[in-house]
């Protein structure tokens, strides 16, 4: 079994940018980030500023003619993911695996078809609550990052190269059973406490005290659970409690990335979250009136932005 020696990270927001300063921590020659055009001159210039520390990581054009990594981290928002597939195909050499931190229960599916489903692995972000404002960015704790194959009975040399890696890092992670499972666990909770804190302007202190903020949170995320039990996927009440774990140890003046969007007047993943919702739901037959609201609401946000209003 072969260790991974090189990472390259796309996508620099905040929660790329952790992982990146993780594996810069642990050797500064192992990792890169991979962008191209402004983004490549403003990552090369400014760097970051984690937690009051400044990083200034190696940035790779996704045509330069070096080595292609042993892992590549997908941190993208979901509709940048289209644009960005050649780019990451060209960067990935054979033995090359592709681990996507991405929202949603897409990004793997599509990321297969471009770049070899034998390249990919599955994986979600659970509770980091970092925020980012321009290049400085802060964050009280790293959650844990959830990825395997899809079933993890028995655990494959891939996922156990990527463990080592995670393990020298400083990379709190967890290797399920059941990885579909989790894939939908985080979209249920991020149809519900993004959304919901992008509509109220509510950091996740709202979400800690407040019943209404919990019970209109919860409304959303049920109908990701009524939907994926015609999915064949199973969430449970059990569920839903533990994202209150979770929940409960997320800085109280932390912020939801579709909040932090909505704030830098960026465009949101709101058709990642209620518009998926609500497609599953026509194909399905089921209703989903809360998604509907919320997709609504969070489109004409993003209007008075484009300045359409």
């Amino acid at each position: 079994m072969s260790s991974i020696r090189t990472v390259s990270v796309i996508g620099a927001g905040a929660m790329g940018a952790f992982y990146a300063s993780k594996f810069f921590d642990l050797d500064k020659n192992c990792i890169s980030l991979l962008a191209k055009g402004k983004r490549y001159n403003r990552l090369k210039q400014k760097g970051f500023i984690i937690n009051n520390k400044s990083y200034h990581i190696p940035v790779v054009r996704p045509d330069d003619k070096i080595a292609p990594p042993d892992l590549i981290i997908v941190a993208l928002k979901h509709h940048h993911l289209s644009d960005a597939l050649q780019d990451i195909n060209n960067r990935a050499g054979d033995d090359t695996l592709i681990l996507s931190v991405m929202n949603g229960v897409e990004s793997e599916e599509q990321i297969g078809a471009v770049c070899g489903d034998d390249k990919v692995l599955y994986a979600v972000a659970v509770g980091i609550d970092a925020v980012r404002q321009e290049n400085r960015i802060i964050y009280s704790t790293q959650g844990k990052l959830i990825f395997g194959e899809a079933k993890n009975i028995v655990l494959t040399d891939r996922v156990k190269r990527v463990q080592s890696l995670f393990d020298g890092a400083g990379i709190v992670y967890e290797t399920p059973e059941d990885m579909i499972q989790k894939l939908w666990w985080k979209f249920m909770i991020n149809v519900g406490v993004n959304q919901v804190s992008a509509v109220l302007g509510a950091t996740y202190s709202v979400f800690q005290k407040s019943q209404e903020a919990m019970e209109l949170m919860e409304s959303a995320m049920r109908e990701v659970m009524t939907i994926a039990k015609e999915a064949n996927v199973y969430l449970s009440e059990e569920d839903v409690k533990n994202w209150y774990s979770v929940l409960s140890g997320l800085s109280p003046q932390g912020k939801t990335s579709m909040l932090q969007d909505i704030e830098a007047k960026r465009k949101t993943e709101v058709e990642m979250f209620a518009g998926k919702v609500m497609e599953l739901g026509k194909r399905y037959g089921i209703s989903t009136p809360v998604n509907r609201f919320l997709f609504k609401f969070i489109k004409v946000k993003e209007q008075y932005f484009d300045n359409r209003l």
